[in-house]
């Protein structure tokens, strides 16, 4: 909702099977009448900015590039942003020759009118499931002296990107870097891609050998053995034809559940976690798909269980967007360290290998609630990242908490469950 405008995205499946899928255009509705007042192209049409972007006229089948996700609107500028999805399909794109605008981008478009008032890619001709998961954070800011109306996007790929709201500028340089060509027939990734130089990393991200578990020489003989059976490599290696290691993957870095801005301080608060894909490509079968590479993706068991990586396997950070600094950064959990394996070796605590759930922050603490593996919800000092307080759960974590005061008592509410588990809201009242 943005002034009188209901702005409403899409859920398209992008799928592995068939080039051809709906197109994830936005469109914006009166809230009075209910009637479409405009549409946004996430796919443009012809004579449309962008449309040269999508070579063999693949904009008239190719689909996807949908805003799955939450967006953000300034009302005092009328705009509203948009974290756009990836195109169809996630790991393929010899279909789609050319940069593919504006799927992996953050448009921000005139609310009222839906006229495009800027936008910056973040994935060139996307392979790698790299779609933008969370909404972006509207921060206020001062960077050297300057105050800046800012908004930052947090990505998969473990990125902080800020930029001026108002103009798209960039609050910090991003550098356009080479990475590596795809080696898969038909396919032209792009050379480079966009890097911001600050803040630092929120996770490790790519696939390299010195990321491999390491606890004991054994184990890291094992892991070495796997891994040397697959393509693997910095971020943005290309899927590959017999496999291909694709870290963080397609679930892993910051996801739906976003990051918490705290406006007295600057400081900008990122749950992630730390998963990575498995995907091979291969021939497509003409009975079942009209794509000549069809990409299957899967999970790659470590040695004897663990994960393949180093850890934290899911961690919370703390940057200063005033500086464009990492303050701080802290696992989510106990992770695997009681693993038979791992036995007598008073590891610390490793992070959980599972999606969190949405960060809460609050006058002093930060509240994070996790699923599948741990089931907990947890609240830190918000200023050190020292964990204050655990609680178990009785299902996965679904949602951010929310609080709220009722009779001048403070509430944290947590939805829990879904899947197997029995739906339920958590309550906790604060001293």
């Amino acid at each position: 909702m943005a002034g009188d405008t209901v702005v409403v995205g899409s859920a398209i499946t992008e799928g592995r099977g068939r080039k051809e899928a709906p197109p994830g255009h936005v469109r914006g509705y009166d809230v009075r009448t209910g009637e479409m007042k405009w549409i946004f192209h996430t796919i443009p049409q012809p004579g449309e900015f962008g449309n040269e972007t999508w070579g063999n006229e693949s904009w008239k089948w190719s689909g996807g590039a949908n805003v799955w996700s939450n967006m953000s609107a300034d009302p005092e500028l009328g705009y509203i942003y948009l974290p756009v999805g990836s195109p169809v399909t996630d790991y393929y794109g010899g279909h789609r020759p050319g940069d593919n605008l504006f799927a992996n981008s953050l448009v921000c478009l005139d609310a009222e009118t839906g006229e495009r008032v800027w936008h910056f890619q973040f994935v060139h001709h996307a392979v790698w499931d790299y779609d933008l998961p969370a909404a972006p954070n509207l921060i206020d800011i001062t960077v050297d002296g300057r105050p800046i109306k800012a908004v930052a996007q947090i990505t998969k790929q473990g990125f902080t990107f800020v930029f001026d709201r108002a103009t798209g500028q960039p609050v910090w340089p991003i550098e356009e870097r080479p990475v590596p060509p795809s080696t898969v027939p038909g396919e032209r990734t792009s050379p480079t891609q966009p890097y911001p130089t600050k803040p630092p990393l929120y996770l490790t991200n790519g696939s390299l050998e010195e990321d491999l578990i390491d606890f004991t020489d054994e184990l890291r003989a094992e892991a070495l053995e796997i891994y040397r059976q697959h393509t693997a490599g910095p971020l943005y290696t290309p899927p590959a034809l017999g496999g291909n290691i694709v870290r963080p993957g397609w679930s892993g870095g910051a996801n739906w559940w976003g990051a918490a801005f705290d406006p007295e301080t600057g400081r900008l608060y990122v749950p992630s976690w730390a998963h990575f894909s498995f995907v091979v490509l291969e021939p497509g079968d003409p009975a079942n798909s009209d794509l000549a590479i069809r990409p299957q993706v899967s999970n790659l068991p470590g040695p004897r269980g663990l994960p393949l990586f180093k850890p934290p396997y899911s961690q919370l950070a703390a940057l200063d967007m005033n500086a464009g600094e990492k303050l701080w950064s802290v696992p989510l959990g106990d992770g695997p360290r009681d693993h038979e394996a791992l036995r007598g070796m008073d590891l610390p605590p490793l992070g959980s290998y599972e999606k969190g759930g949405g960060p809460l922050l609050t006058k002093t603490l930060l509240f994070i609630g996790q699923g599948i593996e741990s089931n907990r919800l947890r609240a830190f000092d918000k200023d050190t990242g020292y964990e204050l307080f655990e609680m178990e759960l009785p299902a996965r974590s679904s949602s951010a908490p929310i609080s709220y005061l009722a009779d001048g008592r403070q509430y944290i509410v947590l939805a829990v469950g879904g899947g197997v588990d029995r739906e339920q809201l958590i309550a906790l009242a604060l001293p």
